[in-house]
């Protein structure tokens, strides 16, 4: 039951979060060293907190804050899009640490209003940022030193992957995101999107550029795309993508990637965080997409 809704809470956030407004703040401007009470909300924003050490300083979370496992023994706060102040005033937090695009508004307010110290946490899907997001966290929760070694060793890796993908021979393959499947339909993620950056960290082309965001594309779209890889998140029971699923749509028979069978599902928070483990992600993806010059 928790990956089930794990994953429908993460498909939403996805197709959500692209083009969401900023909510306030500026992290390093709000120092928290004495909160022992955080609600956490943003499965990144968690997952950065268990790396700092500060996870029994977590009294409740947000529903996609699904690692590591023990985050799910907290108490759930709601979906981070549609929080109700009255659940996590509940919880007695004395700071509340959110993502970028959490709401809706009216309940921000409230919390504002409540005189509980809100941190905002931007979450811009760009590998270059991981590093400042993890310092924003560590600073508002007074852990900086082990931010900055945790963010450091995050920019590390990405580096070392970033020499190993160039080392890739042309020409590079085309990669489509399909977050999901509806009535034959296929929603893509394009341009200025987790899913687009991750692809291109991964050394692949995102075969969806002319679109902004996670939109449907058109058959004549896929056809035209001739993605060489599909790349879905996992879920659970009917959430799944499947290979005989996906390939099965006429507009993906006369594709690459069908004639291969090329699908590959990740985890959706480990493939779209854009987190610490972010390095990770994208190397098991080009590992996927070019297993034979990464392994």
């Amino acid at each position: 039951m928790t990956a089930f809704w794990g994953s429908r809470a993460l498909f939403a956030a996805v197709l959500m979060g692209a083009g969401s407004m900023a909510v306030s703040s500026n992290a390093s401007d709000k120092a928290n060293p004495q909160a022992q009470r955080i609600v956490s909300i943003g499965g990144t924003i968690t997952e950065i907190l268990y790396d700092l050490g500060a996870q029994d300083r977590i009294v409740a979370r947000d529903s996609t804050s699904t690692f590591p496992a023990d985050a799910v023994t907290k108490p759930d706060v709601g979906y981070m899009r549609a929080l109700s102040a009255e659940g996590i005033l509940g919880q007695k937090p004395d700071l509340i640490l959110m993502e970028e695009g959490s709401g809706p508004p009216p309940v921000l307010d409230i919390l504002k209003a409540s005189e509980i110290p809100v941190v905002v946490i931007p979450t811009p899907p760009d590998a270059a940022k991981i590093g400042t997001k993890i310092r924003d966290v560590g600073a508002a929760v007074g852990l900086s030193s082990q931010a900055e070694t945790l963010a450091a060793q995050t920019e590390q890796d990405l580096a070392k992957l970033a020499a190993e993908v160039a080392k890739v021979p042309a020409p590079k393959k085309k990669v489509l995101f399909v977050l999901s499947l509806s009535n034959g339909r296929i929603m893509a993620g394009g341009g200025d999107t987790e899913a687009g950056a991750i692809i291109e960290l991964a050394g692949g082309v995102n075969a969806a550029p002319s679109i902004t965001g996670y939109k449907p594309l058109s058959d004549e779209a896929v056809i035209a795309a001739q993605p060489e890889v599909i790349l879905s998140m996992s879920a659970s029971g009917d959430h799944r993508i499947k290979p005989e699923q996906m390939f099965a749509l006429p507009s993906m028979q006369t594709t690459p990637a069908a004639a291969n069978n090329a699908l590959v599902s990740m985890d959706g928070l480990l493939l779209l965080g854009f987190g610490p483990r972010t390095p990770q992600a994208a190397r098991a993806l080009a590992a996927q997409i070019y297993p034979e010059a990464i392994n």
